[in-house]
């Protein structure tokens, strides 16, 4: 065994046994709120998940990129690149205006572009606030957004479709893609 591949391993075992106590306390104490509910142990990039609430709207990702619509028409990689953005309401109107405007969910999205204010999607892949990850560096790797959300151009309510925000998917996918694994990549916060 190559002397690297054999530190790096032996980091990546020790990081895991270190910060599952550390990660229950924080859990304990209330600092993490459960965002979703976490996959199960078998997960695979193909087991399927129940959304995590009801959203404000409701948004069929089939039916729009049945438009052929890009995912970055509607969510851009804004500098430092560490998030995809989600659409406001006006952006959406900008179809709407005339596009089944009489339904009333279309009508709530208008209220909301009127006041200006933003739609309170509810997330459905949360990142832990101690893990630094960011969209632009996996997007210029040439992953395409499907390799960690599912298809979601086929979905009517997306779902978490994939173990993509837990240790485990992070390793495995980076294993897979010959990307580094050691605790510096996801937990340094550069």
């Amino acid at each position: 065994m190559a002397k690297k591949q054999f530190f790096g391993e032996r980091n990546l075992l020790w990081a895991v046994i270190l910060s599952a106590p550390f990660i229950a306390a924080l859990g304990r104490s209330g600092i993490i709120a459960a965002a979703q509910e976490s996959p199960a142990k078998d997960a695979t990039p193909s087991t399927p998940k129940t959304p995590v609430a009801a959203q404000p709207v409701p948004f069929s990702h089939k039916l729009h990129m049945s438009f052929d619509l890009k995912c970055l028409g509607c969510h851009p990689n804004p500098e430092p690149g560490d998030s995809m953005t989600l659409p406001a309401a006006g952006q959406c109107m900008e179809c709407h205006r005339t596009i089944a405007k009489e339904k009333p969910s279309i009508q709530k999205l208008a209220e909301f572009a009127k006041g200006d204010r933003r739609i309170p999607w509810v997330r459905i892949y949360v990142v832990a606030g101690w893990v630094f990850w960011n969209h632009r560096s996996h997007l210029e790797a040439s992953m395409k957004c499907e390799m960690c959300h599912g298809d979601v151009s086929n979905m009517e309510i997306v779902t978490a479709a994939t173990n993509v925000t837990t240790m485990s998917g992070c390793v495995e996918c980076h294993r897979k893609g010959n990307a580094g694994t050691g605790c510096q990549y996801c937990h340094s916060g550069k």
